[in-house]
């Protein structure tokens, strides 16, 4: 059946800012629908909250929205556009949501709904039409039980029986719920799912916990042709989320009868739910015994993974089929012969490993469980499982700790961590055997004995190592250097055993037929599969696994790199990354793809691989631009022709090397705040005592604030060296006064070598002292006065001119009383860059990339443009689903992602900004109040305008008596410690819809933290900081004045 001629105009919506159980994936099944419509001549309207994506961007649909995930907006939109159809199954949990509450208020009359039908939508997530569904096709669920207020739990424990697993319906990455042993637990975690549910109800289900399990992606069309595109199956057992297990495909421990009866059900089931598209399916599997476990009628986490894992490119088809066409009427992309309807084959094996944000949350909870943890993943690729794995290891960038105390082992065994893979190895080193660990893990024995033969590789090579020895090492995933750790052997007796590796291709299809698709991956085999032309070559270094302080904007910034260089002549641009959710690893993003790890000799092994003209490291963050000065010294080692494209590696030490850097501010005449470098404990202390507390300390050469603290005193101070020191052993601790009540400032800015071009100056709203990544900043600045702006101009230029900066550059600044004060250069892309580009219109990313290799700003005919409307950019703070930590803002960077708020003024745009972070401010209702005694003078004035908009207040003693002696109405609440009616039983209650509360000392800090933990909970509104509070007064007068502006983002810019 061709294509459904009446859909001329689809609205597609996106999946908002990224969050701990919804990452990137949902931006690239996004992108790659809005391409795949278009192609077939679809006009495409995109609605999406989040800037950092390459989806928001003018090229990829041809109207977008960048406005809060709201019901009531969205349907404003469609009044506005009048789409014939929409397709909701691409933009993740959030995208299903919208769907269904467009639809039950009517919003949708005339729009036909795509891909996913509305009764698939509600028989997938509503737990008791799923289990109905279920008996009707006589497929097995686990026994279970809905329950909707708490006096059931008696009865739930008698028809499912302990241990259970609850989760509440219409929640995310499983969030809220949880596994429970004993009554006590059930009766706590039901308590706090009722209240995450959407509609107030959980299921209690009987536990499957230590089966297989096994998870198939499955498409079909309107004409019933079914799929199986990828089956995999978790390293891990149930009992932990899937997006938390070690992640294997193909299906590698069933026997081929086990396999079709769980296909044959997979296909039974996408039939009954009638999905036209992709479609997820997960089993739990034990002995011939199977259950199903849930179904998402949506493109999924795990479709990312099936798409880069096979080369299928699911979200691409599912588009299609949407609109009517049938799969065997879909080529193919990648292979250009085949029709979609073929199912993959794959002669290799991928694993995924999750990366967690442990290392920036030393309080949180780090068990793994039903609810989703980690920030991202990363997926490697090889021809055997132990060299897939340890590819894996080595992708995941993140220190492993050796575990040696056997009892350590048992309890991390068991109880699972993030720290559990690394464990596995370290079991099998200290002589446990896979007997042992499958009773401890109840992993499959298979995947152990894979482990088992590592570990025992390591130790032949280290105690009676053989030359073919090194070979097998080799295509077991050992790196030359840990051969070199092992064997005492010097590099070049090793590099003469092993050769070099070879790369081989994934093309969908198991070499059957002739692909045309660039994406590669190595391994250590004959024959190798790259082609060698004459072509002038530029090797991009992608930024690796979403984490908290790098997330999908590197990956933004990396995309548009590749977009100019394509359109300038005769360039053909490689990438190489390992992060399986992302734009960038699609297959037809850049000329070739090389799914890798990131060290040093993997890039080093590429480059050797044929005639590079240059590497791009300023696009990939931290991690790339980390290797710039290791893989300069590399490439002359070896004598490549390969040059460090744009700002030199020494330019980028010079802005990473405090002591340079301050010389070179204290030439140019630019003040900074007094600081200094310390290389041992007692230098520090002299040097603090020097500069004054407080001060804030850190490691050199860091990303995203780790392990940066804000410090009072000596003891203070002591007990963070032990930390930091750690952190980076080769590098001193820096010591920089603190600026109290500055202004913080960020530009970004390209330079050519001659000129510079100033992409945007942020104001941030929350006082210096918070990381910048979490800080709320507004585009234009609203109170900085002309002459700091004029020096913040020139203090750029010259910062980019002095450093010799080619590309990008983003510099912080922090002003008080009236002096313009420099924190840092980075000159490399930045967290910010993106929202710059959706703010202005400029796109910084695609001018550094072209005066990169070599063009000018003079030629390029681009002006700074003067800005009529307002930018917001607020951040998504992951407290809600991380119990434990603390929801402090400080100066180590907390937030997974970012929203964008736009509109005429400031009020509007703060307000949509917020709505968009899911921390709407009211228009009516209680606001409770509680600040330090020297806030009460500022809060006074913004008390009174909430007061005036008619809110009622509400706080604690010593708050409310300073309002009412000024006359502001406020009525007493007690304190947590005075006993009850308190704070928090008022919150329960649901009386409270907006929380001012700024921490001060510690008594009120533990104070602070119940009611913040409380106010994540129950899904209540906060604010922790002065400036805030007196943007939402500001935006809540606004939105009380006027409506919302409704335009799409090229009306702002002037284009529409």
């Amino acid at each position: 059946m061709p294509k459904n001629s009446r859909i001329k105009k689809v609205l597609i919506i996106g999946s908002g800012p990224i969050q701990i159980g919804q990452a990137a994936e949902f931006d690239f099944s996004g992108s790659q629908a809005c391409r795949a419509l278009r192609e077939e001549g679809v006009e495409v309207v995109l609605v999406n909250s989040n800037p950092a994506t390459i989806q928001t961007d003018p090229d990829t649909a041809d109207v977008i929205y960048i406005e809060p995930l709201k019901a009531e907006i969205i349907a404003r939109i469609i009044q506005k556009e009048k789409p014939d159809g929409i397709l909701s199954g691409m933009g993740g949990q959030t995208g299903l949501n919208m769907t269904a509450e467009l639809a039950e208020m009517g919003a949708l009359e005339g729009v036909e709904i795509l891909g996913t039908p509305l009764e698939a939508i509600y028989r997938g997530e509503d737990r008791e039409q799923f289990r109905d569904l279920m008996n009707e096709i006589g497929e097995p669920v686990p026994r279970s039980m809905i329950l909707e207020n708490m006096s059931q739990i008696d009865e739930a424990i008698r028809e499912v029986g302990l241990p259970a697993i609850i989760r509440p319906a219409y929640t995310l990455g499983g969030s809220g719920g949880g596994v429970a042993h004993t009554p006590e637990e059930m009766r706590r975690i039901i308590e706090l799912g009722l209240a995450r549910s959407r509609i107030h109800q959980v299921l209690v289900e009987e536990s499957v916990a230590g089966w297989k399990e096994i998870e198939f992606e499955v498409m079909r069309d309107a004409a019933d042709t079914c799929i199986i595109v990828c089956g995999m199956e978790n390293v891990d057992p149930m009992g932990i989320h899937t997006g938390e297990s070690v992640v294997v495909a193909p299906i590698l421990t069933l026997r081929d009868d086990e396999f079709q009866t769980l296909r044959t059900a997979a296909i039974r089931i996408i039939r009954a739910l009638d999905v036209q598209g992709g479609c997820n399916v997960q089993f739990a599997f034990k002995d011939g015994d199977y259950r199903i476990i849930e179904v998402n009628p949506r493109v999924s986490r795990s479709s990312a993974l099936a798409s880069k894992a096979t080369g299928y490119p699911i979200a691409r088809v599912a588009a299609k089929i949407a609109i009517g066409l049938r799969l065997d009427e879909i080529m193919n992309s990648v292979t250009g012969v085949t029709p979609a309807s073929f199912e993959p084959a794959i002669d290799y094996v991928v694993v995924k490993v999750p990366r967690w944000p442990f290392d920036k949350f030393k309080s949180a909870d780090r068990t793994l469980t039903t609810a989703m943890k980690s920030t991202g993943e990363v997926m490697a690729i090889g021809r055997t499982v132990e060299e897939a794995f340890k590819k894996a290891l080595r992708s995941l960038d993140s220190d492993m700790q050796r575990h040696t105390s056997p009892s350590e082992i048992r309890m991390i065994l068991t109880s699972p961590t993030d720290e559990r893979f690394g464990c596995l190895f370290d079991a099998f080193r200290e002589g446990f055997t896979v007997d042992e660990v499958a009773s401890l893990t109840a992993i499959t024995p298979f995947f152990l004995e894979k482990i088992k033969t590592i570990v025992d590789l390591e130790r032949k090579l280290q105690i009676a190592c053989e030359p073919g020895d090194i070979r097998v090492a080799k295509r077991c995933g050992f790196t030359d250097e840990e051969l070199l750790a092992l064997t005492g052997k010097t590099a070049d007796e090793i590099a003469a055993l092993t050769g070099s590796p070879t790369y081989k291709m994934v093309d969908t299809c198991a070499a059957e037929f002739p692909a045309t698709t660039p994406y590669f991956y190595s391994t250590w085999e004959d024959g190798c599969e790259l082609t060698r032309n004459g072509a002038k070559k530029v090797l991009i270094l992608g930024s690796g696994p979403i984490r908290i302080g790098q997330g999908i904007e590197f990956d933004y910034c990396t995309v548009h790199a590749v977009m100019a260089l394509r359109e300038e002549e005769e360039i053909e641009v490689h990438i190489i990354n390992n992060n399986p959710e992302t734009v960038s690893t699609d297959a037809d993003t850049s000329d070739r793809l090389f799914f890798e790890p990131m060290q040093l000799e993997d890039v080093v092994n590429i480059l050797k691989k044929d005639d590079y003209y240059g590497v791009m490291v300023q696009f990939g963050g931290q991690n790339s631009v980390n290797l710039a000065m290791p893989l300069e010294a590399e490439i002359r080692r070896l004598g490549l022709p390969t040059k460090i494209l744009g700002t030199s590696p020494d330019a980028m030490d010079a802005a990473e090397d405090r002591d340079r850097f301050s010389r070179l501010l204290s030439r140019l005449g630019i003040p900074s705040p007094a600081n200094s470098s310390a290389y041992s404990e007692e230098g520090a202390r002299e040097k603090a005592r020097a500069i004054g507390y407080p001060v804030l300390v850190r490691p050199s050469y860091v990303l995203g604030g780790r392990a940066m603290e804000l410090v009072h005193d000596e003891t203070e101070l002591e007990s963070y060296i032990k930390e930091a020191v750690r952190v980076s052993r080769k590098h001193p601790v820096l010591i920089d006064s603190f600026l109290r009540n500055a202004v913080e400032i960020d530009v970004d800015a390209v330079c050519d070598g001659t000129d510079v071009l100033i992409g945007g100056i942020m104001e941030h709203i929350e006082w210096a002292g918070v990381h910048s990544g979490d800080s709320a900043c507004v585009i234009p600045p609203q109170s900085l006065s002309a002459s700091v702006i004029a020096r913040v101009r020139d203090y750029t230029k010259e910062l980019a001119l002095g450093l010799g900066v080619v590309g990008l550059i983003n510099i912080q600044y922090a002003v008080q009383n009236d002096v313009v004060y420099v924190l840092e250069a980075n000159p490399r892309a930045s967290r910010t860059v993106p929202f710059v580009a959706k703010a202005t219109g400029i796109a910084l990313a695609k001018l550094a990339a072209k005066v990169m290799v070599g063009r000018k700003l003079a030629d390029m005919d681009i002006a700074e443009p003067e800005i009529e409307h307002v930018a917001v950019k607020e951040v998504l703070l992951p407290f809600n689903k991380l119990p434990g930590v603390d929801t402090v803002l400080g100066p180590e960077m907390k937030s997974t992602g970012e929203v964008m708020g736009i509109d005429y003024d400031f009020g509007r745009a703060y307000y949509k900004a917020c709505t968009a972070a899911d921390n709407t401010l009211p228009t009516t209702g209680n606001i409770f109040i509680s600040v330090t005694d020297g806030q009460k003078e500022e809060i006074l004035p913004i008390a009174r305008k909430l007061r005036e908009l008619g809110l009622s207040l509400y706080g604690t003693s010593g708050t409310v008596e300073y309002l009412t002696q000024n006359g502001v109405e406020a009525n007493l609440v007690r304190k947590v410690q005075e006993g009850s009616p308190n704070v928090i039983d008022a919150m329960r209650s649901g009386s409270i819809r907006l929380i001012i509360n700024t921490p001060a000392d510690k008594a009120s800090r533990q104070d602070h933290i119940q009611i913040m933990r409380a106010a994540v909970d129950y899904c209540i509104p906060y604010i922790t900081t002065l400036q805030a509070a007196r943007a939402a007064a500001m935006a809540i007068d606004a939105i009380k004045r006027e409506e919302i502006t409704l335009e799409p983002l090229g009306h702002y810019h002037g284009l529409a």
